[in-house]
């Protein structure tokens, strides 16, 4: 078989296999043709490296949790401060003002007699003027419905001029602040009906009138 190739390799002539690792041409370091290419698998520290990032991520994802978790107990704590300190300066506010509705009532009862002149007067339409800067209302119309939530009936009648109990007139102004009732209007109320229904004992005293007259005048002239 040596003498085989031998004869061979005569006839094809000699064969040069260039073993350099830099390329003459293009100056590149060649890759070895005949080394196979390694396979992609993990190494142990390449492993642990990866085991060790995703317990990191958890730990993140649980405390971006416990962080958005603590700003939503703070947020709804602020909000709850803001509402009771709201509430508080309400009820304040609400009880200065509550004093001063009798005060109010005089001023009223001034302007209607004509008695607000002066100085007096001045001074009523600047203490008006500020206690609804602070939010003060006066409320009650006469002729509205009767409205046992913000009225308070001192005077009942019945009338005809009107088809639902209505607050026919105001005897004190209501006040508010907002939604809160600081006193409901006083008012006199009308019911419908009344002068057109009959007593019905009447027509039976017209009769027994009738009836008694003929002996009376009967009795005169004997």
């Amino acid at each position: 078989m040596t003498e085989r190739r031998d004869d061979a390799e005569e006839r094809e002539g000699p064969v040069i296999r260039d073993k350099r690792r830099i390329d003459p041409k293009t100056g590149k370091v060649r890759e070895p043709a005949d080394q196979p290419a390694p396979e992609a698998t993990p190494s142990a520290p390449e492993a642990a490296d990866n085991d060790q990032l995703a317990d990191l991520k958890k730990q993140l994802a649980e405390r971006t949790l416990d962080l958005q978790r603590l700003q939503a107990e703070y947020s709804n704590y602020r909000k709850r401060v803001d509402r009771d300190r709201a509430s508080v300066g309400e009820r304040a506010r609400a009880t200065v003002l509550n004093e001063l509705l009798l005060v109010l009532d005089d001023i009223g009862r001034a302007r209607e007699h004509d008695e607000l002149n002066g100085g007096f007067k001045q001074v009523a339409e600047r203490l008006e003027a500020t206690v609804t800067k602070l939010g003060l209302e006066s409320f009650g119309t006469p002729g509205e419905p009767f409205d046992p939530n913000v009225h308070e009936a001192l005077m009942h009648s019945y009338s005809a001029d009107v088809t639902e109990p209505t607050a026919v007139q105001i005897l004190q102004p209501g006040y508010r602040i907002g939604e809160q009732i600081l006193r409901p209007a006083r008012v006199a109320v009308a019911e419908p009906g009344g002068e057109a229904e009959e007593d019905p004992a009447e027509p039976e005293d017209t009769e027994a009138e009738a009836e008694g007259r003929p002996e009376a005048e009967a009795a005169d002239e004997d």
